[in-house]
């Protein structure tokens, strides 16, 4: 499997090109100067954010990844990027291309936002600068609206702090080749060397210092993405990105720092302008200073809507002092907002618009109650939804008199698999079921992971609306039809070492209408 991989998302220079140069149907003007002599292409290439006419191809160009000044080795002078895209992976017939500048101001990144596709169609994409020919990618356009519906295969991927393991899960997601990636966010970890250790300790290190600068944050982001298997996971598909609180600082909320750092507005903004230049983000999503765009919808034809928010850069403060917390009065006010009151209404009003068979809301945080206690009393996180109880509230109340069709939830950040319904009072076992929750584990974050089936039990039958937990590092695999959404929680038995075989822990189906998980 991995040597299909290979053949189709990673065509070397020389098979694919033969020393052709890229012939761009743009004519801007030349940005000439001495060539690089390294491959700039260090850093791959990915796609993102596909509509039915249209997806973005993203490179960065990077010969020295971790090169001072968060530079990437790359001069401070703009560089001219041709590219490419074919319909088949030989790239013998090309159907578009075209020059970009990647500007030096820009950390040299490119994305190139296209239309005028054809919908439902697999295409092949790559470029060159100054002699360098990247890796190949694969990526796809959605369906059209009132196509026939096909299946969608999708992976739900989350949380991978570099220093605890290896990114064998992003390795085995690529050879599954899925139609799409979601990505729910702590993409990266802003932690100095060191300053988040697992149990077990770690296996590489971060790049020197915690990130504060503009140069912090973009050398971490090479960091990250240098890593192959990082960069299969993006070759093979195009993403759906939306950040959590490690790429910027870990449980931030707004403007507020959660270690109080000083001139945490010009760090928000670096790591805004960071996060844009590493990700496959359309024009909309380009930062202004303290803020950014991430909360938007995209359509899958007539089978999915998916809706991602943003449940960062709105919520209030975290109740109690934040982490987990038991007899806090704080996290029930009803005034609390986590969304915000404009992005909560956008996300109802879309769903209430939504013609789509299924209507997918990927956000970072959980959203089901989850009591970390056995036995009387509670204790919940305060940077979960648990933390903004009210809220959820009227927010699952809002989905199910919205009308909209097949609500599941997908979800990142607790580092462990979950598979849950959503209810209106969790307290209450006969409540109404008006959504499923799917929760992915980690890719790498907190290092080789365990299944512990005396715990297990015990916080399931503490929190009976909770059906599987597995602390085991994955991924999710879905698979959508008019039918049911199938979902594979894939596991993988160690990270502390390279070549990990993924498996499927548990395998649930949401049959259509019925808001609730069968275990099969």
């Amino acid at each position: 499997m991995e040597q299909n991989l290979s053949r189709r998302v990673f065509l070397s220079a020389a098979a694919s090109a033969g020393g052709l140069l890229l012939t761009g149907a743009s004519h801007a003007p030349a940005v000439r100067s001495r060539s690089l002599a390294q491959d700039p292409f260090a850093l791959g290439v990915a796609s993102g954010d596909p509509s039915h006419d249209g997806v973005v191809l993203w490179t960065r160009l990077a010969p020295e990844p971790l090169g001072l000044n968060g530079r990437g080795g790359m001069p401070s002078r703009d560089v001219e990027v041709r590219w490419q895209l074919a319909s088949d992976e030989g790239f013998t017939k090309v159907v578009r291309s075209g020059v970009e500048t990647a500007r030096w101001r820009q950390a040299h990144s490119v994305h190139v936002e296209l239309e005028g596709l054809e919908p439902g169609r697999e295409y092949f994409y790559r470029f060159r600068a100054e002699g360098h020919l990247s890796p190949a990618g694969r990526t796809r356009t959605a369906p059209a609206r009132d196509s026939a519906t096909s299946p969608l295969s999708f992976a739900v991927a989350a949380c991978a702090h570099y220093e605890h393991g290896y990114y064998t899960a992003y390795r085995r997601l690529a050879e599954q080749e899925p139609d799409l990636v979601v990505h729910l966010g702590d993409y990266m970890y802003e932690y100095a060397p060191q300053g988040y250790v697992a149990i077990g300790g770690g296996v590489r290190q971060h790049t020197p210092g915690k990130c504060e600068t503009l140069a912090d944050y973009r050398m971490r982001h090479a960091q990250y993405r240098s890593d192959p298997d990082l960069q299969a996971a993006h070759a093979a598909a195009p993403w759906l990105v939306a950040f959590d609180d490690h790429e910027i600082e870990n449980n931030w909320a707004a403007g507020v720092s959660s270690t109080g750092a000083p001139a945490f507005a010009r760090r928000r903004a670096n790591a805004f302008r960071a996060y844009y230049e590493n990700m496959p983000l359309r024009r909309s999503s380009v930062p202004g200073g303290t803020s950014i765009r991430v909360h938007r919808r995209v359509d899958w034809g007539p089978l999915a809507r998916f809706h991602l928010l943003d449940t960062r850069q709105f919520r209030d403060d975290q109740a109690c002092e934040d982490g987990l917390r038991a007899g806090c009065d704080d996290r029930l006010a009803a005034e609390r907002t986590l969304l915000g009151e404009d992005q909560r209404r956008w996300l109802l009003d879309g769903l209430a618009a939504s013609g789509a068979r299924w209507n997918l809301i990927g956000q970072q945080i959980m959203m089901a109650q989850r009591d970390h206690r056995t036995g009387p009393g509670t204790e919940v996180n305060m940077d979960s939804w648990d933390g903004y109880a009210a809220e959820r509230t009227r927010l699952l109340t809002g989905l199910r008199d919205s009308g909209a069709a097949n609500p599941v939830v997908l979800t990142g950040d607790a580092h462990m698999h979950h598979a849950a319904d959503l209810m209106l009072d969790f307290d209450d076992p006969d409540s109404p079921r008006v959504a499923v929750e799917l929760v992915t584990s980690s890719v790498a974050s907190d290092g080789d992971g365990y299944r512990d089936e005396s715990r297990v039990a015990e916080l399931t039958a503490e929190n009976r609306h909770i059906s599987y937990l597995d602390q085991r590092r994955g991924y999710i695999m879905c698979r959508l039809t008019t039918e049911e959404l199938r979902a594979d929680f894939r596991v993988l038995d160690y990270i502390s070492r390279r070549g990990a075989p993924a498996k499927t822990g548990a395998r649930f189906t949401v049959p259509a209408g019925e808001n609730t998980l069968d275990p099969r």
